[in-house]
């Protein structure tokens, strides 16, 4: 029986993405890699303090496409509702062949909540990020998102946990203000070696919609975590 819910979630992940990419002709696709390594601390009691190094493989996971450096703290206010605050640093390569260096502050607000075997989320996110500050005529400019993410995992009371997400990014700059341009759909699998070492593993769809030339992405994720 859990085997079938498990095929479930991956399903719909799979159909959430196919649905979008046959609604809309993408122009550009790639296939992608995204690894990343994460370290996680308690500051105090509710507090923790996160830092982590991802790298992102674009060009048919031909070249080091994005870089970036990530350091944050959250805090959990009670079983349902947690809030945290980061800052990434961001090495972006640019077509002309150098990186664009990039400077987001982000907010969340997640609430989950357990209703066996499943486990939901949703998490608000409001993006602010300023590029090349100093080296292009527009840049400095701010730019503002809103992301909305829906998960659905499943807990099945073992070191394994699989589960979903769609995420939908609302540009709330103008000009290009949209209900969204950006949907990522990702199914994947977390896997807990021990108390203190994670690993994880997921497969997402990266669709661009409402922009002149959509770009669409199919990604492979790879990711380790440390919880002291």
């Amino acid at each position: 029986m859990r085997l079938k819910t498990v095929r479930l979630l991956v399903f719909l992940a799979f159909a959430g993405g196919l649905l979008y990419s046959s609604r809309l002709n993408a122009q550009i696709k790639d296939a992608g890699l995204w690894t990343s390594v994460s370290f996680e601390a308690k500051v105090v009691k509710r507090l923790t303090a996160t830092i982590s190094e991802e790298v992102r493989f674009n060009e048919n996971i031909s070249e080091a496409g994005t870089v970036f450096t990530d350091v944050g703290l959250t805090y959990k206010l009670n079983k349902h509702f947690q809030f945290a605050g980061n800052y990434r640093y961001i090495r972006k390569r640019t077509i002309e062949d150098y990186y664009s260096f990039r400077h987001r502050f982000y907010a969340d607000i997640k609430y989950s909540h357990k209703l066996k075997p499943f486990d939901i989320s949703l998490r608000s996110r409001f993006q602010d990020q300023y590029s090349d500050i100093g080296r292009a005529a527009d840049g400095g400019i701010p730019e503002y998102y809103l992301r909305n993410k829906l998960s659905l995992g499943l807990d099945l009371n073992k070191a394994y946990s699989p589960y979903i997400s769609v995420e939908l990014f609302s540009p709330l700059s103008y000009p290009r203000y949209n209900a969204f341009d950006n949907i990522r759909t990702t199914a994947g699998i977390e896997y807990a070696i021990s108390k203190h070492h994670k690993i994880e593993i997921n497969y997402m769809i990266q669709k661009e919609v409402n922009v002149s030339e959509p770009e669409m992405d199919f990604v492979l994720g790879l990711g380790y975590s440390y919880k002291l």
